[in-house]
C-alpha cells in the first residue's frame, strides 16, 4: 500500500527539521538540518542561522575562524555555504558541471577581445597565472589578485550587437572559473557580515588537503539522499528544480538511492525507503526567515506550506522575500525599517496565540540586530510595502 503523506504532516516534518519547531544549539546544526544555506545575499546566511539559534550568533566563527563552513558555488550555479564535509559532494554534483559550461561561455567571448591564439590555451595560462598570483600573496581581492596576473585585465564585449551590449574586463569571470572549479575560494569579506566584496584564497589552504574530487554519479546520488531526508518527502521535480541537474542526471541520481513512491494529496512523491514512520507533531511556533532562506526555496512546489500568499512574498524571478511561518506554514512577510523596527503583517487570521508568537519573536530580531540595518537583495512587493 502506498505511504500518504498530508500537507500537514509534511509542514509538521519541515517545522522540525528545519528547526522552526525547536531551536538549535549550534551554527553547524542549522547549516546540517538544511543541507546548504542560500548566500546569493550574505545577510541570509546569518539570519537563517539566528532564526534556528537557541542563542542567536551570526554564521562568521564557523566561516572564516573555525571553517567548518564553507561558502561555495552550488546548485542552480547559485553562491551557498555548506558543510565543509558537504563540499566535496556539491563540487562534483553541482559545481563541475557548472565550471566546464561557464568555461565554454567565455572563450566564446573572448573571441571580442582578438587576442590572435588559441583561446581555450590561453585563457588555461590565465586560470594558473591567476591561481599562482593569488598563491604568492596567501589571500587577495579581485584586484590584487590582477595586479598579479594582469591578463585579467583583458576586455571582452558581452551581448554584442544587443542594446545591452556590454564591455568589461574578465577578472571576474576568471576567478569564478576557479571558484566553480574547486581552485579557489571565498574568504571573510571585506568590512561587516553585510558585505558582499569577499578575499580570495586557495582552496588547500582554506582547507585541509582542500575540496577532494569524487565521482559525480556518487555525489548526486548522496546530495539526493540529504535533501530528501531534509526536505522530503517531495515530488521529483522539486529535486530536479533545486539541484538544477537535468532530467537524466535526477533519474540516475534516485536508482542509486532507491526512494519509494508515495501520495502527497494526490501528487505523486517519492521518500527515502527508511523515512517513511510517521513522527510526532510539534507544538506550533513562531519563526521569522530572511529573504531567500532554504526553507521557502527548498521545493518548486510550494502550495502546500505556501497557500495563497505567493504573489506579495515573491519576486518576478522566483526569489522569496522575508517570511512569516507560524506551525510549519507561510502566514505573512516582514521586514526592517530605517528605524530599526521589524514590521510585520499576518496575512491570515491565525489566532491569539500567534500573533503574540510572533510579536515576540520580532523583538528578538530587533534586540538582536541593534543597529544593523538589512535590505534585501532582491525586494518583494510586501516587503518594499513594509517598509515605506
Amino acid at each position: 500500500m502506498t505511504r500518504r503523506f498530508s500537507a500537514r504532516e509534511r509542514r509538521a516534518r519541515l517545522a522540525v527539521r528545519h528547526h522552526l519547531a525547536a531551536p538549535a544549539d549550534s551554527v553547524e546544526e542549522v547549516a546540517a538540518s538544511l543541507v546548504a544555506l542560500h548566500a546569493t545575499d550574505p545577510a541570509s546566511v546569518h539570519l537563517s542561522v539566528v532564526a534556528r539559534l537557541r542563542e542567536p550568533v551570526t554564521a562568521e566563527r564557523a566561516l572564516y575562524e573555525d571553517r567548518t563552513l564553507l561558502r561555495m558555488l552550488g546548485m542552480r550555479r547559485t553562491v551557498f555555504v555548506v558543510p565543509a564535509e558537504l563540499a566535496p559532494v556539491v563540487q562534483a554534483a553541482c559545481a563541475d558541471d557548472i565550471a566546464k559550461k561557464q568555461r565554454k561561455l567565455l572563450i566564446q567571448h573572448l573571441a571580442t577581445a582578438e587576442l590572435g591564439e588559441d583561446l581555450d590555451t590561453w585563457l588555461a595560462d590565465v586560470e594558473d597565472g591567476a591561481f599562482a598570483a593569488l598563491r604568492a600573496r596567501g589571500t587577495a581581492y579581485a584586484a590584487e589578485i590582477a595586479d598579479g596576473e594582469p591578463r585579467l585585465r583583458t576586455k571582452i564585449v558581452m551581448a554584442q550587437g544587443k542594446p545591452y551590449e556590454a564591455t568589461g574586463y574578465i577578472t571576474n569571470r576568471v576567478l569564478f572559473l576557479l571558484s566553480a572549479g574547486g581552485r579557489i575560494v571565498r574568504g571573510r569579506p571585506r568590512g561587516s557580515w553585510l558585505s558582499t566584496q569577499y578575499s580570495w584564497t586557495t582552496a588547500d589552504s582554506w582547507l585541509p588537503g582542500g575540496i577532494p574530487p569524487m565521482p559525480a554519479e556518487a555525489a548526486r546520488a548522496e546530495l539526493a539522499r540529504r535533501w530528501l531526508r531534509a526536505f522530503g518527502p517531495a515530488p521529483v521535480d522539486d529535486l530536479k528544480w533545486w539541484t538544477g541537474w537535468s532530467a537524466g542526471q535526477t533519474k540516475k541520481a534516485l536508482a542509486e538511492i532507491g526512494p519509494v513512491e508515495v501520495d502527497l494529496d494526490g501528487t505523486p512523491g517519492i521518500a527515502l525507503a527508511d523515512d517513511l514512520d510517521p513522527e510526532p507533531e510539534p507544538a506550533p511556533a513562531a519563526r521569522l526567515l530572511p529573504a531567500l532562506d532554504p526553507t521557502p526555496m527548498g521545493w518548486a512546489t510550494r502550495d502546500w506550506y505556501l497557500g495563497p500568499h505567493r504573489e506579495p512574498l515573491f519576486d518576478r524571478t522566483g526569489n522569496v522575500g522575508p517570511t512569516i511561518w507560524w506551525d510549519g506554514r507561510v502566514v505573512g512577510g516582514w521586514t526592517q525599517r530605517p528605524d530599526g523596527e521589524i514590521a510585520c503583517r499576518v496575512l491570515e487570521d491565525v489566532g491569539a496565540d500567534a500573533g503574540a508568537a510572533i510579536e515576540r519573536e520580532a523583538v528578538r530580531l530587533r534586540e538582536w540586530l541593534g543597529e544593523v540595518r538589512i535590505i534585501p537583495k532582491f525586494r518583494t512587493p510586501l516587503e518594499r510595502e513594509l517598509a515605506s
